[in-house]
């Protein structure tokens, strides 16, 4: 693992634990050259994952960017970013298990979807409105109107 501050690529671990979900190998890296210490995480990967898009384009999986796009919904809302990675890992899990490798946008569009619905009413409309492309207000009205009809 190269060192993000020196570019050293023989650093050495010093500690090696699982996360607390399980998900995942927490190391604690030093680096010989420099000194600066950091921590790495490495994920069992079941297999390569293929998003279709909708306009046939594939591209690899990149759990980051679920992330990155629950992160931005989730903004300035009162969600532990612990249990955001808990949800992230769970639709990877979920995905990767599934038994196909290509796997259409709308699939993991609509996981997060699910997801965010649990988490947070305000970041899954958030979502919403750019995953389902709301083009005015009265999208908006419409959206949110049946919403309340679920929680009744």
């Amino acid at each position: 693992m190269r060192c993000p501050f020196c570019g050293n690529e023989d650093t050495q671990v010093k500690d090696s634990r699982p996360t607390e979900d399980g998900s995942a190998i927490r190391r604690r890296r030093q680096c010989p050259n420099c000194g600066a210490r950091f921590t790495t995480f490495e994920r069992v990967q079941l297999r390569e994952l293929t998003v279709v898009k909708s306009n046939g384009q594939r591209e690899p999986f990149d759990r980051d960017k679920v992330m990155r796009s629950m992160q931005i919904a989730l903004r300035k809302r009162p969600v532990d970013s612990d249990r955001l990675d808990r949800v992230v890992n769970g639709i990877v899990r979920r995905l990767e298990s599934s038994g196909e490798s290509e796997i259409p946008s709308k699939v993991v569009g609509e996981m997060v979807m699910e997801a965010l619905k649990s988490l947070d009413q305000v970041a899954f409309v958030r979502y919403a409105s750019v995953y389902r492309n709301f083009r005015e207000a009265k999208d908006f009205e419409e959206f949110v109107g049946r919403l309340g009809g679920d929680a009744d």
